[in-house]
């Protein structure tokens, strides 16, 4: 009898742990299913103007939907770089699009994988990568286009990776004898058109082929659900669907609005881990999570403890309360530079409020950027406005922005009507103002700094490099927010900040000097001084732009001799931005620039090149060979 009793428990134990695919793992899959370029404005799921996706939808029947899931940056290496690590880009040094120099991780921390093939999880990716951080251990036991959980052992967990290029970008670089001749599924009579934009022909056939191509993800998506389906494996599996980063079309990706931040997150729930999800499922879910979140997220369903040194928390898995989920209302955004177009901008979005802090508010959203501008309705757009044929919202992506903004979304989703200036909303912008600053201190942001210093002096550790300047990046944010007083408060602190023996309290008292524009004239005489013999290439830079700015005194003889005399390829990008915004956009100058009066090596730089080939009509790119990997800082 013990020998019939202990067999019936062997088989019994046996039975159990291989009698159904469902039961074979010991801890969930995980699933990322990712589109690109694209924010919650065009999934009818989330807005009520997007497209159907009955395969995205049928998930969120047997899931959670995230009403406001954000990822911190809108351009993609950025981007995916927040996920991989859990960290805040500005704090790491991985902020830029797309990277000049890689950067390691902060000591102690891994790329968030690594964990999990510690773990025991079989870990891929199909296919980009496109971080900025050095990578350290192996984070995939294989990453290419053909990559699956197929290639697992038996019976072992995996987390699977997926990205899905049909909504890229570069999808919406048509011909316009394409727009004349391909017809959309989605009609463009009816389709709409965000209020920031020119409702033309143009874009409305370019959302109609957005939300086609959006219908053509879902369709992707749905095939890979039926495919974990027909293997036995969907209710063992946690499946994530989201975009990358903002939608694509104009003002969208590369720009830190909502259309940039705002992404769409469905999670659907494998019935044998249920337990895992902190709400019943088909629930729409009003708390707020962030790409820096999405890691310890994976972690935390998998059993594994989430490392100190990242930003983010789970929202999903064990000892997650709804409760406290469903509190959350914050998010930080980040904008610096993306491939030769630079700017700065910080956002806070708190519950229903948006915070926008425009660091550099005269670099237009509009500058030229030559891959945005590959897009018909960018260059229709910029047409538009130089013609004079744009209401007031439509002319804002061309004009200085202010130096803050304050955008109530729940009232204006798009936000177009700025309240920072409007006496009811006093008490939010300051309470708002102070978090930013708070924030941006405590990182502390490294970016205060001009990206070929932090290439110089900070890339080889970030993270310590920032906690030995925290002190003097709080200085120069501090000087960088005296713009925010009115100038009468704010004069006597420009003063001290120009006659600084710091070369980046000078630069920053500049860039405060081109935010009060022609209320800053009593420094005209001062600038002069700095644009014309300041030992930092980039201080003269800023005062020639401030005096261009307020049309004082043509900047064209500065900017040419500062760009004929660095040796710094980044610093040149940097002067060639300025020299790029005062050509233009207001007052427009003729600077007349040739690539052949550069600094040896200079021009070898691709984002130099992508300057030259707007401003030099005599340079011609260089024909790239297959599989070139662009010059990079070492």
């Amino acid at each position: 009898m013990k020998k019939i009793f202990l067999i019936t428990c062997l088989l019994f134990l046996f039975f159990c742990s291989v009698s159904t695919p469902a039961r074979s793992a010991r801890r969930p899959n995980i699933v990322w299913l990712i589109s690109e370029d694209n924010s919650t404005h065009y999934l009818k799921l989330f807005d009520e103007h997007g497209a159907e996706t009955p395969a995205i939808s049928k998930m969120a029947e047997h899931g959670l939907i995230f009403d406001n899931a954000f990822s911190n940056s809108p351009v993609c290496s950025v981007a995916r770089s927040t996920l991989i690590t859990g960290c805040y880009a500005p704090r790491i040094g991985t902020q830029y699009h797309r990277k000049y120099k890689l950067v390691p991780l902060p000591e102690g921390l891994e790329m968030f994988p690594v964990y999990l093939r510690r773990a025991g999880y079989h870990t891929t990716n199909n296919v980009k990568t496109d971080y900025n951080a050095i990578q350290g251990r192996p984070i995939w036991d294989e990453t290419s286009r053909k990559a699956s959980w197929h290639s697992r052992k038996p019976g072992q967990p995996f987390f699977h990776q997926q990205s899905f290029t049909t909504t890229h970008e570069s999808s919406l670089h048509f011909s316009a004898e394409s727009m004349k001749n391909d017809a959309t599924v989605t009609d463009p009579e009816t389709v709409f058109v965000a209020p920031y934009h020119p409702n033309t022909p143009t874009f409305r056939y370019t959302n109609a082929r957005y939300r086609d191509n959006i219908r053509k993800v879902d369709t992707q998506i749905g095939a890979i659900v039926e495919q974990l389906r027909e293997e036995g494996l969907l209710e063992d599996t946690f499946l994530f669907y989201f975009g990358d980063h903002g939608g694509v079309l104009p003002r969208g990706k590369g720009y830190a609005y909502e259309s940039g931040l705002h992404v769409p997150l469905v999670v659907r729930v494998p019935e044998n881990y249920k337990h895992l999800a902190p709400a019943a499922i088909g629930s729409r879910i009003p708390g707020f999570v962030n790409f820096i979140d999405f890691g310890p997220t994976a972690l935390n369903l998998a059993g594994i403890d989430v490392p100190s040194e990242v930003d983010g928390k789970p929202f999903l898995g064990k000892n997650i309360s709804l409760t406290e989920l469903n509190q959350r209302d914050f998010s930080f955004g980040y904008a610096d530079r993306f491939d030769e177009k630079y700017d700065l901008v910080r956002t806070i979005r708190k519950g229903r409020f948006e915070y926008v802090r425009n660091y550099q508010p005269f670099n237009v959203d509009g500058l030229q950027n030559n891959y945005r501008y590959r897009m018909l309705a960018f260059q229709e757009w910029r047409k538009l406005y130089r013609e004079g044929k744009l209401n007031a919202a439509q002319r804002e992506f061309f004009e200085r922005r202010d130096c803050e903004a304050l955008y109530d979304i729940k009232n204006d989703p798009h936000e177009i009507k700025n309240l920072a200036s409007d006496p009811q909303y006093a008490e939010t912008l300051t309470r708002l103002r102070g978090l930013m600053s708070k924030t941006v201190n405590g990182l502390p942001d490294l970016s205060l700094y001009p990206e070929n210093y932090l290439i110089k002096k900070a890339f080889d550790n970030p993270v310590a490099f920032g906690r030995s300047h925290k002190k003097e990046i709080a200085r120069l944010n501090e000087i960088a927010n005296i713009s925010l007083l009115p100038f009468c408060k704010a004069k006597s602190e420009i003063e001290k900040a120009l006659n600084s023996t710091n070369d980046w309290q000078r630069y920053w008292g500049l860039i405060v000097c081109s935010c009060f524009a022609e209320q800053a004239s009593p420094f005209i005489e001062k600038a002069k001084q700095l644009a014309a013999d300041d030992s930092n290439l980039l201080v003269r830079t800023r005062a020639a732009e401030f005096l261009g700015l307020i049309e004082a005194v043509n900047p064209s003889v500065v900017l040419l001799d500062v760009l004929k005399k660095t040796d710094d390829p980044v610093e040149a990008v940097l002067i060639l931005n300025t020299i790029v915004l005062l050509r233009d956009h207001a007052p427009g100058y003729q600077i007349e620039v040739s690539h052949k009066e550069l600094a040896p090596g200079i021009i070898d730089f691709e984002d130099v090149q992508r300057r030259m080939s707007y401003l030099d009509p005599t340079y011609q790119l260089p024909v790239k060979k297959k599989k070139r990997k662009p010059k990079k800082i070492k």
